[in-house]
């Protein structure tokens, strides 16, 4: 039952981007705004922020279910901390590539030009949608690669009784989630979405799996990454 449990959460964040986005759309039309679905989807930031604070409260929930708090893996370990601290910034030297050589080569190849998929990402949105970004990207790194890595991967683990296939599993979802951040019915943005994040997904998830130390430090880089994007934002106000 806990394993299907497991499995069931895994596509969890991407239905709550799309429900959210859904919820902002149907405002948007019930204030008579036009093209709603058009105008929700550059207000991702909105729906991402929801999605990781229910994520935050359904891991709390889990955690407390099994007697352990929350930010029990989230908290550096003393005795090592400045060994893991320097391998994960080692690692994050082949993660970078991996997270922004697939956007590039991906946007030439399904668009032809990176400036496309750039303004289809990213909209012009009132200065607090933009500011709201900052605590979007704080709980971003709170609960992301937490619920992916440090909650879903080592119980699918002891559940399919597989070293490999949770990781596999963790990954691939990890970056599918992205195809709703934000959902645009357009199949070429679709797969960009899907594809930018995937190798960078399973590098990220086999280092949390080989060391699980690192992920307090991850987590932290994986903030202030996302942290960039809401920067990226404030040009086109």
């Amino acid at each position: 039952m806990k394993a299907r449990l497991s499995c069931l959460l895994l596509p969890y964040r991407l239905i709550l981007f799309a429900v959210f986005q859904s919820l902002i759309a149907l405002v948007f039309f019930c204030l008579n705004i036009e093209k709603a679905w058009h105008q929700a989807e550059g207000w991702w930031i909105i729906s991402g922020l929801f999605t990781n604070v229910f994520t935050f409260l359904l891991l709390i929930k889990l955690f407390r279910i099994e007697g352990k708090g929350y930010f029990d893996n989230l908290i550096p370990k003393r005795d090592s901390w400045i060994k893991d601290l320097l391998l994960t910034l080692a690692m994050m030297l082949i993660a970078a590539p991996l997270a922004m050589f697939p956007n590039i080569f991906l946007a030439k190849l399904l668009f032809g030009s990176q400036e496309i998929t750039t303004q289809l990402f990213f909209r012009p949105l009132p200065y607090w949608v933009i500011y709201s970004g900052i605590i979007w990207a704080l709980t971003q790194g709170l609960v992301e690669l937490q619920f992916y890595f440090g909650y879903l991967m080592p119980r699918l683990e002891k559940k399919l009784n597989s070293k490999w296939q949770p990781w596999i599993l963790a990954s691939f979802f990890l970056s599918l989630q992205h195809i709703a951040v934000p959902l645009i019915f357009n199949w070429r943005f679709i797969i960009w979405r899907m594809g930018m994040f995937l190798l960078f997904a399973f590098f990220t998830g086999l280092c949390i799996k080989i060391r699980p130390r690192v992920l307090p430090y991850m987590a932290i880089i994986h903030a202030f990454m996302d942290m960039s994007l809401v920067f990226m934002l404030l040009p086109l106000k």
